[in-house]
């Protein structure tokens, strides 16, 4: 739908035609620059809204001993539940705080944080982050040590 414009001496329309929006109430603008291409993430520390490329995505995973455990997903691919933190001590600390990491993972306990918190001091010195990465182990198809389609067990 397109909003009404008036016709000149010339024929043509006066003015610009406008979009509108799903329901034809406000005109949008046709000009490409408002649009957003890289998606936008609220950090659970600061609460400010960012881009996906500045906040990190943190899930939380079963750890060895059975504990909730928070991962680093620096891929942003890991299934689950996620939450977006920037890499700054401060947002981290913000949130341990408000005790955020439970509320936005939907968690009734609370997780360990070492790995996030290595991944942020790693992230403020400037180098790699040494933490441990979250490997998902399994027993069957191309992970096995066998032919996947071997009948031996």
């Amino acid at each position: 739908m397109r909003s009404r414009q008036a016709w000149g001496k010339s024929g043509g329309l006066e003015g610009r035609l406008t979009g509108t929006d799903r329901s034809g109430l406000r005109a949008t603008s046709l000009d490409s620059t408002t649009a957003r291409s890289d998606p936008r993430r609220t950090c659970v520390g600061c609460r400010r809204v960012d881009s996906r490329s500045a906040l990190v995505r943190v899930v939380s995973d079963v750890d060895a001993e059975g504990g909730l455990a928070l991962i680093v997903d620096t891929r942003r691919r890991l299934p689950g539940r996620g939450l977006w933190l920037h890499p700054d001590p401060d947002c981290l600390a913000s949130a341990v705080r408000r005790r955020a990491f439970g509320r936005a993972l939907r968690l009734s306990g609370q997780p360990d944080l070492a790995d996030v918190t290595a991944y942020v001091e790693a992230q403020q010195g400037g180098t790699q982050h040494p933490y441990r990465h979250h490997q998902h182990h399994h027993q069957g198809g191309l992970d096995a040590d066998e032919h996947p389609m071997s009948t031996q067990q």
